[in-house]
């Protein structure tokens, strides 16, 4: 087992970071048993690899080490990250064709890591954990040194749990797209529940409806003003709409979650009622995996643009501060800068970005001193900042003109800081490069590349642009650094001059460059922070025009394209 660098760690990183080191090196040593014990025949069963070590990490982690709440990062991270890449016009089966090795490039993705490893766990529940923990077993013992393909796992499968996987497979696994759960609810003049349906939807393009096995959590505010849960039940839905019978007659809670405990794999939608108390009650649902399900449930609603960004930034802003899983933060974070950069409406644009910095320093303020949740905020606050009065505060935190208690501006994040910065264009590549020969490392070089990358002037953004573009020198890592500061969205205003030479770069660098670094400068450079429809319009003119381009090729421009579309839909949403 090989570890990167950058999990060797030299100053304080948050315990998300920590705990998916943990999921990292476990799901490195499943190989042993997913990939190595046993091997796929081809290419297409890369998920009896990749899917199966993401879900066997997991469960390790959960049951065997310290991060006992693992499947709420598994939820916030992978099941996001799943749920994203499965609505992207690229998505593909689990079980997917490979015709050629830019196929297995490009599918080392977030369907066959992250989906795959949910359908997993929606398997484990649909058999029962023994009896599929019993197939496994089987399976290994059956198969150990040498190669398998999906059918001999679901042989093992069904013999253990006596059910007929045949439909399941074919619909799990052999077909793409994400269902959407939504609660349908009648209740009688005593507030007790007369008719509790669960209605199951699919997109157009891919419209099969699917089994699955979930819980149906009904949550209550308490007399001490938490939100618990007061009643659960499990059961099979299948079908467009499936009566749930045995939740007649009971008292209507103050929330309905479809999906607790996170069984199944569908995006949920929460019903009216259940969606106001979300908004005033969610930091007060004491399960954190609860808590996570409703903040994917909003999360999902806003891209959706069944919900306004705006109000989004208003759930995050108003709950964050009481979140206690690391990772859930994280990602929120993440999510809460995409809203207020990309998703709300164009003209609103500013006021929010500086609402939301303004926000973040004030929740780093209020922080437990020496958090995770004090840094996690403070370097968000960092990447956010986008007024002078924004610059100040971060200059005087750097120079340690101003402090938080229990805060160290350490090397990593005094070099954050200096990127925020870079940014704001209150240093120079001057200063940069003194913050540089302080810190002769290789992770500084990194920081000092997105730095000088984020400087907002057009003549940085070029040396940037040039250093990646015609020159073929520079590391991955220094690529990935570099991409990173030069779409900064503080920036935005100049990416717009760089619209015509991406586009005009494309597909040279896809014929010169080895498929890790043009991912990279395809991905990494793609002006997504402009979120326009003059964006919009030259990247389909782009696709129109390059129709005999590599297929992997027009994969990743096709998913950049897809973003820039998605933004325009939730603008428009948020504008009304």
């Amino acid at each position: 087992v090989t570890f990167t660098e950058t999990y060797v760690f030299r100053s304080k990183v948050t315990d998300a970071v920590k705990e998916r080191r943990v999921v990292t090196i476990l799901h490195e040593l499943a190989h042993m048993w997913f990939g190595d014990l046993v091997t796929m025949k081809w290419w297409n069963d890369l998920w009896l690899n990749e899917s199966f070590a993401e879900w066997a990490s997991t469960i390790a982690t959960a049951e065997a080490t310290e991060w006992e709440a693992a499947w709420t990062t598994f939820n916030a991270m992978e099941k996001t990250w799943a749920y994203r890449q499965d609505q992207l016009p690229s998505t593909h089966p689990v079980v997917a064709e490979i015709n050629d090795l830019e196929d297995v490039q490009v599918n080392f993705d977030g369907i066959t890591y992250a989906k795959g490893g949910s359908v997993l766990k929606q398997l484990a529940a649909w058999v029962g954990i023994e009896q599929f923990f019993a197939g496994v077993a089987a399976y290994f013992q059956k198969h150990q040194w040498s190669n398998t393909e999906v059918g001999d796992l679901l042989v093992e499968l069904e013999a253990t749990s006596g059910r007929d996987l045949g439909d399941w497979a074919k619909k799990w696994l052999e077909t793409a797209g994400v269902n959407t759960l939504t609660p349908l609810i009648e209740e009688g003049a005593d507030g007790t529940i007369t008719r509790f349906a669960i209605v199951q939807t699919a997109p157009a393009d891919y419209p099969t409806i699917r089994p699955h096995r979930l819980g149906v959590g009904f949550y209550s505010v308490t007399e001490s003003g938490s939100l618990e849960r007061v009643h659960r039940v499990e059961i099979d839905v299948d079908g467009d709409r499936t009566e749930v019978a045995e939740l007649r007659g009971i008292r209507r809670p103050d929330l309905v979650l479809l999906n607790d405990d996170d069984l199944a794999y569908a995006k949920i939608r929460l019903d009216e009622r259940s969606l106001a108390t979300a908004i005033a009650h969610l930091k007060d649902i004491s399960d954190p995996l609860a808590r996570s399900l409703v903040w994917g449930a909003a999360w999902d609603q806003t891209r959706d643009a069944e919900a306004s960004a705006t109000d989004y930034l208003d759930l995050v802003l108003q709950n964050i501060g009481s979140e206690t899983e690391s990772t859930t933060v994280r990602t929120t974070l993440g999510q809460l800068q995409l809203a207020a950069n990309s998703y709300v409406a164009p003209e609103t644009r500013d006021a929010a970005r500086e609402r939301v910095a303004d926000g973040l320093w004030e929740l780093a303020q209020k922080a437990e001193a020496g958090s995770d949740s004090q840094l996690q905020f403070v370097t968000a606050f960092a990447s956010a900042a986008s007024t002078p009065a924004h610059a100040e505060t971060v200059r005087a935190l750097r120079d340690g003109d101003t402090t938080l208690e229990g805060l160290e501006i350490d090397t990593d994040l005094s070099w954050q800081l200096l990127v925020s910065l870079a940014s704001a264009g209150v240093v120079t590549a001057a200063d940069i490069n003194e913050a540089r020969a302080a810190d002769n490392t290789a992770k500084g070089g990194e920081f000092a590349a997105m730095a000088k990358a984020s400087l907002p002037s057009h003549a940085a953004k070029q040396e940037a642009w040039d250093s990646l573009i015609e020159r073929a020198d520079a590391p991955n890592t220094i690529v990935r650094s570099t991409a990173s500061g030069f779409t900064n969205p503080t920036t935005v205003d100049v990416l717009a001059d760089f619209v015509e030479p991406y586009f005009a770069m494309l597909l040279p660098i896809w014929e010169s460059r080895s498929y890790q670094i043009a991912q990279y400068l395809i991905v990494g450079l793609y002006p997504a922070a402009l979120a326009n429809k003059a964006l919009r319009d030259a990247t389909r003119q782009w696709l129109s025009q390059n129709a005999d381009a590599a297929p992997a090729l027009r994969r990743l421009v096709g998913e950049n394209l897809a973003g820039v579309e998605r933004a325009l839909a939730v603008q428009e949403r948020d504008a009304q």
